[in-house]
């Protein structure tokens, strides 16, 4: 049977790390305040910057205060977590210990009597042919065990490596048109994971491009609804963000946390 729910918060790619206080700090009023307020909350993946493993945790301040946020939060609020791309080696461990549920992507759940497909998104990016190999290859379970079995300053160290690589090429495709479109979903990954799911709302994130959308495609047709990333820490370079899909009986509509 699939999770129902009267009310829910969903959110996603907070990218939580130490370098970002306020937007931590966000996180941390947002357990407290409006988290309670609903039946459940989805966080649909990128919780934090990277997650080199559930051992990490034991050295790092920062993530058992984290741990200890959710943790609290779950005695009140039924908690899901989704893998995103960024913490997809979020184990066991650290679920167990915050209190949360891991769900699959793409799932559905049920709220305010609506069956919702929810996805973290990186899986609906098919026209980056060489991120989708990449993913395939990091998914599988010989390689991450492989990749944990490393001393965990050599797991940083590599982490390190691809988050530098990772934000020079955004910082360049951010330039180009067709890199823009290569990183967003396409419609045919939506309408193959809506078909899978006999749905006809897909919520997701990773793509940082919030938006609610009327798509279509054959005789299918969805709603698709695009969380926001969280960001309080560069105003410099982008204007402060921060907000939550808020569903219940009244509907979907962002919540805007900078504001609240």
């Amino acid at each position: 049977m699939i999770p129902q729910y009267a009310s829910a918060l969903l959110i996603s790619d907070l990218h939580l790390t130490p370098s970002m206080p306020l937007t931590a700090q966000r996180f941390f009023d947002f357990c407290e305040k409006e988290a309670p307020k609903v039946e459940a909350v989805f966080i649909l993946g990128d919780l934090f910057e990277y997650w080199v493993g559930d051992d990490a945790a034991a050295s790092s301040p920062f993530q058992q205060e984290v741990q200890r946020a959710i943790a609290n939060l779950s005695t009140k609020v039924k908690t899901y977590y989704l893998h995103g791309n960024r913490d997809f080696l979020i184990g066991k461990s650290f679920i167990k210990k915050t209190g949360m549920t891991l769900l699959s992507d793409p799932c559905t759940v049920q709220i305010a009597s609506e069956k919702w497909v929810l996805a973290h998104g990186d899986a609906l990016c098919t026209a980056d042919i060489a991120y989708q190999a990449f993913r395939s290859w990091v998914r599988k379970p010989w390689i991450q065990k492989i990749f944990l079995g490393l001393p965990l300053n050599w797991r940083k160290g590599i982490a390190q490596h691809l988050r530098s690589n990772s934000h020079n090429q955004y910082q360049t495709q951010q330039r180009s048109t067709s890199h823009q479109v290569k990183m967003d979903v396409t419609q045919q990954a939506c309408a193959d994971v809506m078909k899978d799911h006999s749905g006809n709302r897909l919520i997701h994130g990773h793509t940082h491009l919030p938006a609610h959308h009327e798509e279509s495609m054959g005789t299918q047709s969805w709603q698709r609804w695009v969380l926001s990333d969280w960001d309080l820490d560069h105003p410099e370079s982008l204007p402060p963000r921060a907000s939550a899909l808020f569903i219940d009986n009244a509907g979907a509509r962002y919540l805007d946390l900078i504001k609240s």
